[in-house]
């Protein structure tokens, strides 16, 4: 069974830093693309970073050189450094793994960019 568990949301001022992780069960992990997507309140799930098996990052243009995406194979763990943080950062953060026709997403984690 396929499992993905995020973890690492919280409340942050604007201007702070948190690193969000995503962790996978069940999963031949590294075949897999993964993609770190936020879901703000009454707005579309918007794309924010994706790494895939050779390592290739690629980012929103909101948050180039702000967030850092990265993967630990051992670990079976994906992470999002997220740095400089703004209001408009606020959301759901949810991890997806991609392969083929296969998505598997997790439950998600919050943070909220508020003084």
């Amino acid at each position: 069974q396929v499992q993905l568990v995020e973890s690492g949301g919280g409340l942050v001022q604007p201007g702070g830093s948190l690193r969000l992780s995503c962790v996978a069960t069940g999963i031949m992990y590294d075949l897999y693309s993964v993609g770190w997507y936020r879901q703000a309140p009454e707005k579309l799930r918007e794309l924010v970073a994706t790494i895939n098996p050779r390592g290739s990052r690629n980012y929103a243009d909101a948050v180039k050189g702000r967030f850092t995406i990265s993967r630990d194979i051992a670990k079976n763990a994906v992470y999002l450094q997220m740095s400089s943080l703004k209001p408009e950062g606020t959301g759901i953060y949810l991890c997806k793994y991609h392969y083929g026709p296969d998505d598997y997403w997790g439950q998600g984690t919050q943070v909220t960019v508020s003084s």
